[in-house]
């Protein structure tokens, strides 16, 4: 047995070191497994049957919440007094999106119209459709401020039409006819005689144009030739650029269509995205890294600067012109109306702005906007977009409507879109994503140490047997050197 004690020795050595050789092989080439699985379902693809459902149809639950500031001195108001209103709300729309029209061209670019309809959420409301809220009436107050530079006669007349239809100053009606209309005589008139003057033909309403309605026709790249350009937007209704803004910087559509984005991002990365609801791209920042359900993530943020003026902020004067810092004129796509939108309760905006209102309370937990990354694959685990729409209104001389009303930029609604994955998704995600890479990627460490391990402890072993097996070369030489004696012996005895 102990003759066969150093083979084995030798054999596990061996295979130790076969183990150590595995596990460092396994460090280079494990992460580039990984990343190639990631690249190949990151591309925009009907064979990658995970990723292409989520892109092609959200299956996870995605929410609308929208809050109203009511009025709650309107008479006060037309005196010139400040607004004072007290928010209400949520009502909770869930938020159903489906891509259709889907289309791949040569150049490795797709096509699509994302269409969206919105269910009313009881259980998750403050309150029902049919509450009664008093806002500022965009028909009358933002047609004003339109005509102000009309001249006189056309203003009078414009108040004399408002007293027709029987339309004041503000709007005092339930909840569903502010958000998806209601019937106006009004907007039929200047459908009829001012056509283009207003959005709809229809029913007026906050949300008329969002319900059962699509983003436009988008053309994003697949990533099948370049994995870094993956859902990056390449032309919105064949437009490579918009017409609304004053600055060739101001009108780049840049970045994704705001569902995906390309992977293996990095703290220094951003999350840029184009909004046809907002009319220009808007780019977040890294803030933080964080964790859900076991996944990592990258929190990105809006910064300071993305509503900021063009005199705080310089690349932003092709977006006025402006007001204070904190607003976006979206008049120049929105038929010349005076609607600015901001974060909720105007965070991040100047403070003046909140002395001209009472009844406001901005915090960044409440208002901020974010998006949680999975930085690997780009895919948002955690979304919440939040926005608020503002009017401007003031006194124009001619209009009796507007009686006194000082100069305000006054907040109507805010909203926040809303979703994360949840369900079965998230466990094939976790799975894929998080747990076989981490079990992998043990496993080589566990190979090397146990090859090491492994290693060591066969050559202590072999050089203990080793150091205790007999000299069996002395051993001869002795059973020698005392034949010889004998024979001698035996000679001598002869001789006598």
């Amino acid at each position: 047995m102990a003759i066969k004690r150093p083979k084995v020795a030798i054999g596990f050595i061996v295979a130790g070191v076969l183990m150590v050789l595995f596990g460092t092989i396994m460090c280079f080439v494990v992460p580039l497994v990984i990343d190639d699985q990631i690249v190949k379902h990151t591309v925009i693809d009907p064979k990658n049957d995970l990723t292409y459902t989520m892109w092609k149809d959200i299956p996870v639950p995605f929410f609308m919440s929208v809050y109203f500031f009511n009025v709650l001195n309107p008479a006060e108001i037309l005196k010139g007094e400040k607004p004072m209103v007290e928010q209400r709300g949520p009502y909770v729309y869930r938020k159903q999106c489906q891509k259709e029209n889907i289309t791949f061209h040569p150049n490795g670019t797709v096509s699509y119209r994302e269409y969206r309809q919105y269910h009313f959420e009881p259980s998750m409301s403050a309150g029902n459709e049919s509450d009664v809220v008093t806002i500022p009436n965009m028909l009358v107050l933002g047609a004003s401020v339109m005509m102000e530079n009309l001249p006189y006669v056309l203003r009078l007349m414009m108040s004399a039409t408002f007293k027709t239809f029987k339309e004041g100053p503000f709007l005092t009606k339930p909840v569903g006819e502010l958000m998806w209309g209601y019937d106006s005589g009004l907007v039929d008139f200047l459908n009829q005689y001012l056509p283009g003057m207003i959005p709809t033909s229809g029913k007026f309403g906050l949300f008329s144009e969002f319900n059962n309605s699509n983003t436009g026709l988008f053309t994003v790249f697949t990533g099948k030739d370049d994995i870094r350009k993956v859902h990056r937007v390449d032309s919105w209704n064949g437009l490579t650029e918009l017409p609304y803004w004053r600055t060739a910087q101001s009108n780049m559509i840049n970045g994704t269509a705001g569902q995906m984005w390309p992977p293996f991002m990095t703290k220094e990365s951003t999350l840029p995205f184009y909004s046809p609801d907002a009319c220009r791209s808007m780019e977040l920042v890294y803030q933080r890294p964080g964790e859900m359900n076991g996944i990592p993530l990258y929190r990105y943020v809006a910064p300071k600067t993305l509503f900021a003026n063009g005199t705080d902020y310089a690349p932003n004067e092709g977006f006025c012109p402006c007001r204070q810092s904190g607003l976006l004129n979206v008049s120049s796509c929105r038929h010349n109306s005076p609607v600015f939108i901001s974060h909720p309760h105007f965070f991040n905006a100047d403070p003046v702005l909140l002395d001209y209102v009472q009844g406001l309370n901005p915090s960044e937990e409440k208002h901020g906007l974010f998006i949680d990354i999975h930085p690997q694959t780009g895919v948002p685990l955690n979304v919440s977009i939040r926005l608020q729409l503002n009017l401007y209104m003031k006194k124009v001389s001619g209009i009796t409507e507007t009686g006194k009303i000082s100069d305000v930029v006054m907040p109507m609604i805010w909203f926040e879109e809303n979703g994360y994955i949840d369900g079965p998704i998230v466990n094939t995600f976790r799975t894929n994503l998080v747990v076989l890479p981490t079990v992998l990627e043990y496993l080589q460490y566990i190979l090397i140490g146990l090859g090491l391990a492994t290693i060591i402890i066969a050559a202590v072993v072999y050089r203990k047997v080793k150091s205790n097996q007999p000299d069996h070369s002395n051993l001869s030489d002795g059973i020698k050197c005392s034949s010889a004696e004998e024979r001698d012996s035996l000679l001598q005895d002869d001789m006598n």
